[in-house]
């Protein structure tokens, strides 16, 4: 299960239990009407209460990522995983976006909020 929460140039999702396919479509919706009209976001993504995630949600992605590549400034990654860690680092080979992991909360959220509008 997700929540996600918007405000100009950012959003923001928190993922509980594990992150199923259906979940990471509900995130692309949100992405996909927010960059047609706002142009590029910053993300942040918490996953600290995350138990897994299936198969399917790791290659769409992958896919997603591919296809927006552009379309992020700053992404922030809220885990105290090692393997998410891990894996947010490969992420920046697929965007062209500023990645970062965080411990804690407010960090994450200033560096993401604090950034002036997204340029790209």
């Amino acid at each position: 299960m997700i929540t996600t929460y918007h405000s100009p140039h950012v959003v923001s999702v928190a993922v509980f239990g594990e992150f199923t396919l259906a979940d990471y479509k509900e995130f692309e919706e949100v992405v996909n009407y927010k960059v047609q009209f706002e142009g590029p976001l910053n993300v942040l993504i918490d996953l600290r209460q995350m138990i897994g995630f299936t198969v399917d949600v790791a290659w769409e992605e992958i896919k997603f990522s591919r296809r927006h590549s552009r379309d992020f400034s700053r992404i922030a990654v809220l885990t105290e995983n090692q393997w998410v860690t891990w894996s947010a680092w490969i992420t920046q080979f697929f965007v062209d976006a500023e990645v970062q992991v965080f411990f804690e909360e407010a960090d994450a959220r200033a560096w993401v909020e604090g950034a002036e509008e997204p340029t790209q």
